[in-house]
């Protein structure tokens, strides 16, 4: 929807970032405008901005930043860089707040910025954007200040590959053969410096040339099409594993030694073990969608596991509530309690091989225990006709489900003795996701398709 008294699409301000198609939707107009409201919502009096390698991110990088200048905020920019590399500036460095210019895993067409305020906490739609939204829509900005900030211009790469390979021994790691593709993203510029370190891992890079015009595929592993090289790589290799990067490099995924996409649920329960083999009793959090077996690996281990709503503002709330070490998402977000409570694209990789080299495993054995117990449906979508719809259907699969054990922590969780799932409503339009788990294969396709039935019919 486009505001006419300031020709600004308010659809590109969403729950957790600010994203639209350039020039359509966000423009340098548009971004420095953002800007502007950005410094005036925290007050800011000196911040970070990084941008991603997208062909439109220098402008709109230039034009967030001559608003912050004319706000009277002082702006470090540290150009080319990942999101996590601008939440560990932000944090370290102590600044009011901070911007990445990205629009993470989307198309080429699409740019945005991600938002933080101290200690790389970001803002949201319930608290931070949708304000920068009203006075940038409301033409409500406060008045240029009278002096304008200054600029700097820092490199924080060297520190950032030292910050992450602090989260393991080095030395620990044994010879392992893995298959790294940056999607032609941001971690074409980190992984170089940071695998160069572990000369035990033998690499094959692809897409590690930076390119915003993406001239191989999307760097969202999340979709299957986009992971078709680095799995054919792993398997012409014989390699011991497969990591893939979305495009702001804040987010990894992985691959096994068979070609086997590895879901989010079941690498937040490798690395819980991970820390707990390290930090025994430790806490862990994880969202409401996961697999059981993320919740009973923590057992397992002595920790604690703490479900939690979904989203990076909840999870870091929480995260800091009860001092939890690591907290993951099943979409490939993972925090960490010594980063800042920042999610990181980078630690979960080191962990992951520092695990496999310690126990002396591969990730397939490692995951096979867990793919013997634990039936996932993965996320499914289902468009309804309207926002109106979608509380009514959720309404329906409460009082349908009544005898199992139901809870609304996000959407509508509902747990048997022998399965469970969770239906919630996207943030931004009118869409049902289903999550299910159950103890056969057999067992959760046919719950799969019952509990759909109910949200389709």
């Amino acid at each position: 929807m486009t505001s006419r008294a300031s020709a600004v699409d308010t659809d590109i301000f969403k729950a957790y970032d600010i994203r639209g198609i350039y020039p359509d939707q966000i423009d340098e107009r548009v971004m420095r405008e953002i800007g502007r409201a950005f410094i005036a919502y925290l007050g800011a009096r000196r911040i970070a901005v990084a941008r991603d390698m997208r062909l439109s991110s220098p402008a709109l990088g230039d034009a967030f930043i001559a608003g912050a200048l004319e706000q009277g905020a002082d702006v470090v920019d540290y150009g080319l860089a990942g999101t996590d590399m601008m939440y560990y500036a932000v944090a370290s460095e102590r600044y009011d707040g901070g911007a990445q210019i990205t629009a993470s895993h989307n198309p080429k067409a699409y740019n945005g910025a991600k938002l933080v305020r101290r200690a790389a906490f970001p803002l949201s739609g319930e608290a931070g954007i949708s304000d920068i939204r009203d006075m940038v829509v409301g033409s409500s900005i406060p008045p240029p200040q009278a002096s304008r900030g200054s600029v700097d211009r820092k490199d924080v790469l060297d520190r950032y590959v030292q910050h992450v390979l602090s989260f393991i021994d080095p030395q620990a790691i044994r010879p392992i053969g893995a298959v790294l593709d940056a999607g032609s993203g941001i971690a074409g510029l980190v992984g170089p410096r940071l695998f160069d370190r572990l000369p035990a891992v033998r690499t094959t890079r692809l897409c590690f040339e930076v390119d915003g015009t993406f001239p191989n595929h999307e760097a969202n592993p999340l979709i299957e099409e986009n992971r078709r090289d680095i799995t054919q790589q792993v398997l012409a290799e014989r390699a011991d594993i497969g990591i893939a990067w979305d495009g702001d490099a804040d987010r990894c995924f992985f691959i096994d030694g068979q070609g086997g996409f590895v879901p989010g649920d079941f690498v937040t329960a490798l690395l819980a073990e991970a820390f707990l083999l390290k930090h025994p009793g430790a806490t862990i959090v994880y969202d409401v969608r996961a697999s059981y077996a993320v919740k009973d690996t923590v057992a397992r281990y002595g920790g604690t596991a703490l479900m939690n709503r979904v989203g990076h503002a909840f999870f870091k709330k929480r995260m800091r509530e009860d001092n939890a070490i690591f907290g993951g998402e099943v979409t490939g977000h993972y925090y960490f309690r010594d980063n800042f409570y920042a999610d990181n694209g980078f630690i979960p990789a080191l962990l992951i091989l520092e695990l496999m080299s310690k126990k002396g495993q591969s990730l397939q054995d490692l995951l096979e225990p867990l793919r013997q117990k634990y039936f996932i449906s993965g996320e499914i979508n289902t468009r309804v006709a309207n926002m109106r719809l979608v509380q009514e259907k959720l309404d329906d699969i409460e009082a349908r489900y009544a005898s199992g054990i139901v809870y609304r922590m996000d959407g509508i969780s509902v747990e048997f003795p022998d399965w469970h799932f969770n239906v919630r409503p996207s943030n931004t339009e009118p869409l049902l996701r289903l999550n299910l788990e159950a103890v056969t294969q057999a067992m959760m396709e046919a719950h799969r398709d019952e509990v759909l039935a109910v949200i389709r019919r």
